[in-house]
């Protein structure tokens, strides 16, 4: 029996989430084309006959300009603790030395590390050479993997490299089980999606979302959740003329949550004030920024 944590790291818009997403078979990391739109370490468990794998996809690597994108770094960091193989996902255009300090603590792992370069399909072979042998120079221990996340290129074989890596060892989880996050955790990761996808600016990465109410019954489940912005400006921009713009992002919403969960969803949205909440250590932590 082969089981391991696969820990997912690399700069924002590269498509970890989508790789994530990709390798475990579900829609467990939220994917948007936006920056920092995976602020948490998700995990996503894969059970088969002789294997458990359990994924792990992390926040973005950047220099942090505030606390929440500490706490988002140290998320990132902490999967090189704990990984039996690592996965550090770039894409051609992308340098090495953009992430230096962190890529030379990548370096000095011992474990297995791909390095996967991600969106293949958008350049050309001469370049995509020149990126593989600047990568290679940087992380000389590490395997060089081609891929096309968009298109599903090289992704079964990734998959079973991945199962190859693999240590030796018992399960961790339960053969059922597929992440070790609660399901209001999810909640809050689609509604949050949908303001990533109907707001523009700096709107999104003032927001945070937390569910007050989650109640289930065998067909349904009641739903309530408030949207927290740092701005009374903000809050007028989520919820838009009449109401219409917060009334949209709940419609959206409830439709993927139905999608996720396989029941009908009754979704209360509200929002509210937490002045400056990215930068206040107490409200970061209300929001599960430092449970490491």
């Amino acid at each position: 029996m082969k089981s391991g944590f696969v820990n997912i790291v690399g700069n924002p818009n590269v498509g970890k989430s989508t790789l994530m997403n990709l390798l475990v078979g579900e829609r467990i990391s939220i994917a948007t084309f936006k920056a920092q739109t995976t602020r948490h370490r998700i995990l996503g468990i894969v059970n088969d006959d002789d294997a458990q794998i359990c994924y792990s996809d992390t926040p973005g690597v950047l220099k942090p300009n505030y606390k929440l994108q500490e706490a988002m770094l140290a998320f990132s960091e902490s999967a090189l603790e704990d990984a039996d193989v690592l996965l550090y996902l770039t894409d051609p255009v992308e340098k090495p030395d953009k992430n230096a300090d962190f890529l030379s603590k990548v370096a000095k792992m011992r474990i297995p590390v791909l390095l996967i370069i991600n969106k293949i399909d958008l350049t050309q072979q001469r370049d995509l050479e020149e990126s593989v042998s600047r990568w290679h120079e940087t992380l000389p221990q590490a395997e060089i993997i081609p891929i096309s996340a968009k298109h599903r290129f090289g992704i079964e074989p990734l998959k079973q490299r991945i199962k190859e890596l693999l240590p030796e060892a018992p399960p961790y989880f339960e053969r059922d089980a597929l992440t070790d996050k609660p399901a209001r955790f999810f909640v809050t990761e689609i509604i949050r999606e949908k303001i990533l996808l109907y707001y523009d600016k700096e709107i999104p990465y003032a927001v945070e979302v937390r569910v007050e109410s989650f109640k289930e019954k065998e067909k349904s489940i009641h739903i309530r959740a408030v949207i927290y912005v740092e701005r009374d400006s903000q809050k007028g921009i989520i919820i838009g003329h009449q109401g219409v713009a917060l009334k949209r992002v709940g419609t959206e919403a409830r439709r993927s949550l139905e999608k996720f969960f396989q029941k009908s969803i009754f979704l209360e949205l509200y929002c509210k004030v937490d002045k400056d909440w990215r930068a206040n250590e107490r409200s970061l932590e209300a929001f599960g920024y430092r449970d490491i």
